[in-house]
């Protein structure tokens, strides 16, 4: 069995996982730029298009965890040399997560006016909120059903397709954006926030077309779904479950971030939006290196090969600290540029430059927590992220906004509490890491 750990091999499924990462943070970063500049209500368009993309966020995220889930899975029978003993269980994880994602588009449609009060929007905010979610929400399943075909190939130790996928999904999304919220003259109407949602959900569905016939014809998994209920699925579930629990206390952390943000004014929510989609881009950027661990972790654990486990942690460490810098750097030399791709309001840019450093210095400290978060996943210790996660959120994020937000700073609060958290969340598991495979990879 090949244990390749070199640079070349690492990039070779990190740089098309990056790509695909990508993908998702692209749709909602690209509504955002181009919401930002429209002529008429740019800002209260802006704000609803942060709210709902941290709500629709939250969604993907918590069921989304079934691409990590089905990737550990498959990648520790692959290590093991077991392929045909797998090859029917994607079908049935794509199934469950397909009906649960329905599930959650028919009791959250008629409840959207509820959902977005409660995240503090009202008035024009409120009415683009309600608008622009009604129509984005039906990308949800098929947004679903993409994860879970990417943590299948990923599984297969395959980042090529999902990358192919991801960036049709992206460069059509971003074409469909232009036409439909600015409108062609004599052919298309603009339809400003509700064109952005339209083209969000058009990119959803052709992403997930291009992704059954993929999966169909390049590999040997079949999408037939089987009376007998495979040997892995309650694993699988209880993997997802775990990953459902953390998730929701990750998203805690994100619906308080929003909530504070939406509730100190327009400008500031607006702001907000513009930042957490830069970081949750460079987050995803990140997802390259934390999908290579997520896969490469899971297959040498399965072939009990703990010296490559090892040395691939202390590869993966340097590139994620190397990339995290550099985007953080390339950020401080275009800060003022960046702020005003999104959007030319003076009060929003005001707000946004005062934090949007803080932003770029969490770059290189989320690099290592997310790549050793991702080959955590690959082990499959969903139970320990968890626990991990639930701890940084109540413990750490928490009580650091509720200080902070005493002491009047706002937006610096939540970036404040958001770095202390990412803190929070990473060292442990590099410690744990070490403490458990060095002694293991020493005697091996």
């Amino acid at each position: 069995m090949s244990t390749n750990i070199s640079f070349k091999r690492i990039n070779k499924l990190a740089i098309p996982a990056l790509i695909a990462g990508i993908a998702e943070p692209l749709l909602s970063i690209t509504d955002t730029a181009i919401i930002g500049n429209i002529s008429e209500n740019a800002t209260e368009s802006l704000a609803a298009v942060g709210i709902v993309g941290a709500f629709i966020s939250m969604l993907v995220w918590v069921f989304g965890q079934i691409r990590s889930a089905i990737s550990s899975i498959i990648s520790q029978y692959i290590g093991a040399n077991k392929l045909d003993e797998i090859k029917t269980l994607p079908a049935q994880a794509i199934a469950i997560v397909v009906l649960a994602s329905l599930f959650v588009l028919a009791i959250s449609y008629p409840f959207a006016k509820q959902i977005f009060q409660f995240y503090n929007a009202s008035g024009n905010v409120l009415e683009y909120c309600i608008t622009y979610f009604k129509i984005r929400i039906f990308g949800f399943p098929f947004s679903l059903f993409v994860f879970a075909v990417f943590g299948t190939f990923r599984g297969l130790q395959n980042t090529y397709y999902p990358m192919i996928i991801a960036i049709i999904g992206a460069l059509l999304n971003v074409f469909l954006d232009v036409i439909f919220v600015y409108g062609v003259a004599g052919y298309i109407p603009a339809m400003n926030i509700e064109g952005a949602a339209y083209a969000s959900v058009i990119a959803q569905v052709t992403m997930a077309i291009i992704a059954v016939v993929l999966l169909l014809k390049k590999t040997p998994i079949s999408l037939r779904i089987g009376l007998s209920i495979h040997k892995e699925v309650p694993r699988l579930l209880g993997m997802i479950g775990n990953l459902f629990v953390r998730t929701i206390a990750l998203n805690t952390a994100l619906y308080f971030a929003t909530s504070y943000a939406t509730d100190y004014g327009k400008e500031y929510i607006a702001a907000y939006t513009i930042g957490i989609n830069i970081w949750l881009l460079g987050a995803f950027m990140i997802d390259g290196y934390s999908s290579a661990g997520n896969i490469l972790s899971g297959k040498f654990l399965g072939a009990k090969d703990y010296k490559s486990l090892l040395g691939l942690s202390n590869k993966l460490f340097k590139y994620g600290l190397a990339t995290g810098t550099i985007i953080a750097l390339l950020g401080f030399v275009f800060y003022n540029f960046i702020g005003q791709i999104f959007t030319k309001d003076p009060d929003v840019l005001e707000q946004f430059y005062h934090v949007f450093w803080i932003v770029l210095l969490t770059q290189p400290i989320s690099a290592i927590t997310f790549i050793f978060d991702g080959m955590f996943k690959g082990m499959g210790e969903m139970k320990y992220l968890r626990n991990l996660l639930i701890l940084s959120t109540g413990l750490v994020f928490i009580p650091t906004l509720l200080v902070f937000d005493y002491y009047n700073l706002k937006l610096t609060a939540i970036w404040i509490a958001f770095t202390l958290w990412i803190i929070a969340r990473g060292l442990p598991l590099v410690f744990k890491f070490r403490k458990k495979f060095l002694p293991l990879a020493q005697n091996s």
